[in-house]
């Protein structure tokens, strides 16, 4: 039996891909109802207060996607940099197919309106301190100490959205497969 998608889904998920991929200064509401097939006048019954509201829904909805990512791959690997380095090949992966439409989870987004719009900044924070805490977590149940885990996390997210956009403007995963490779290096424990 298929599942029916309600409106307000279909504007969230149809956000979030046109987000990630052109950005949010990129899109406008019409793109998204396009896009979406949803009515104009039901996009503002589920966002009244428009663009902003319907923004901070689709990155709180693409943050879902790559924590269940991050969680899932690393339920089924023990050993953390075994672990990270099968999550960034696996992104990797993506990029190695012909017309990616992938976009960078919320980096476009959070670069171009965090001096703009305060409520996407603050949740674009939000959502790098959440994917940062998986691997914060993943770090010290494996030994490394709170703080060591904690600074590891912000490197390693930080090289994965870095990855990302290399890997988008280069067409091709290497960038990421790079740095999978050079994860054993980094994490180190001392401290």
């Amino acid at each position: 039996m298929t599942v029916k998608r309600n409106s307000r889904e279909l504007l969230i998920e149809t956000a979030s891909k046109l987000f990630r991929i052109r950005g949010y200064y990129g899109v406008g509401l019409n793109d998204i109802l396009n896009e979406s097939g949803v009515p104009k006048g039901s996009l503002y019954h589920y966002f009244p207060n428009g663009k902003e509201e319907l923004a901070i829904e689709a990155i709180n909805h693409t943050k879902m996607i790559v924590f269940n990512g991050i969680q899932a791959c690393f339920e089924k690997i023990e050993d953390p940099i075994e672990a990270i380095q099968t999550h960034i090949l696996q992104l990797s992966e993506i990029f190695s197919e012909a017309n990616n439409l992938l976009g960078v989870p919320i980096g476009t987004i959070a670069a171009e309106t965090y001096s703009t719009c305060e409520p996407i900044r603050i949740v674009c924070q939000s959502v790098f301190e959440n994917w940062q805490s998986l691997f914060t977590k993943k770090l010290f149940e494996s030994g490394f100490s709170e703080k060591h885990a904690k600074e590891l996390s912000i490197v390693i997210n930080a090289l994965i959205e870095g990855g990302i956009i290399y890997s988008q403007t280069s067409n091709s995963g290497e960038p990421l497969r790079v740095i999978a490779g050079k994860i054993p290096l980094l994490l180190i424990k001392n401290g």
